[in-house]
């Protein structure tokens, strides 16, 4: 599964603290990238340190690298939310 997937090479990545991941596939169903199976479509939280100091296009790159190989194959969409430890507390 996409989502596994996703939360492994994250947390091998990244180690967050905190990693939500939500398949929102459903919502785009007839959409452009859109599979019938599903796991297309995903939202992504991710608190981690690694963020310290990066900029919020920073901290997309290092989500979009560790995902290469699926975005270039089976995720077609990909909304995130990029947060450090401090940025967290205050949400």
């Amino acid at each position: 599964m996409i989502a596994e997937t996703i939360e492994t090479k994250l947390t091998r990545a990244l180690d967050p603290l905190r990693l939500e991941i939500v398949d929102e596939s459903h919502l785009h169903a007839g959409h452009a990238g859109a599979r019938p199976e599903g796991e297309t479509h995903f939202r992504v939280k991710v608190v981690s340190r690694a963020f310290d100091g990066k900029s919020r296009i920073d901290r997309q790159r290092m989500v979009f690298e560790a995902l290469r190989d699926e975005m270039a194959s089976r995720i077609h969409a990909l909304t995130l939310k990029t947060l450090t430890p401090d940025e967290d507390s205050k949400a």
